[in-house]
């Protein structure tokens, strides 16, 4: 059996013992109506959140605000498993992202380690995509300078004000996947 084969052979396993199978950035399979299979394709943006370990609290409401706002953050601390290469599952979190947040404050600002790690790799993936399209967004926990080589991309704070913050970006990741939106030609009929 060659190896698509064999990931058919254990999705069609699973969905005949009535399991419903996810599969990540892509959607969800269900058992239908007699031997149909259902598909739901995952629609909810992908919000990858960068943070350092002090700041964890914050950014588990950071993710749980983006949950009501209708997002699917990917978190270190929730989404990696036993066993995972993580700096590898790390990366490829970043590269499905539909929007990377990086979450700045003090701590973060000057604390060495894969928060900055995955700050560059967020820019090098940031590359190859349009000038114009917004993929990397800064976020301020508290008051602290965003780094310089960031110093042309907006940020927004979600102090003093949580709920204002939310809500601005959330606006940000709305327009985020606007503009991923394929561009449909219109259809001009002249007489």
């Amino acid at each position: 059996m060659t190896d698509p084969e064999i990931v058919i052979d254990i999705l069609r396993r699973s969905l005949e013992g009535g399991q419903t199978v996810e599969i990540e950035g892509l959607g969800t399979f269900r058992k239908g109506a007699g031997s149909r299979y259902d598909f739901a394709a995952q629609t909810q943006p992908r919000v990858f959140v960068a943070y350092v370990v002090e700041d964890l609290v914050r950014a588990r409401r950071l993710c749980e605000a983006l949950r009501v706002q209708g997002c699917s953050p990917w978190l270190d601390k929730d989404e990696l498993l036993p066993g995972q290469n993580w700096p590898r599952a790390i990366q490829r979190a970043i590269e499905c992202s539909d929007v990377f947040l990086a979450c700045f404050s003090t701590h973060a600002i000057a604390k060495p380690g894969q928060f900055q790690s995955e700050l560059r790799y967020a820019l090098d993936c940031a590359q190859c995509m349009p000038l114009d399209a917004t993929f990397l967004i800064p976020i301020r926990l508290e008051a602290c300078p965003v780094p310089a080589r960031l110093a042309q991309i907006q940020y927004v704070d979600l102090f003093p004000d949580w709920d204002r913050g939310i809500h601005r970006l959330a606006r940000a990741i709305e327009r985020a996947m606007r503009e991923r939106q394929p561009v449909r030609p219109r259809l001009v009929v002249s007489k």
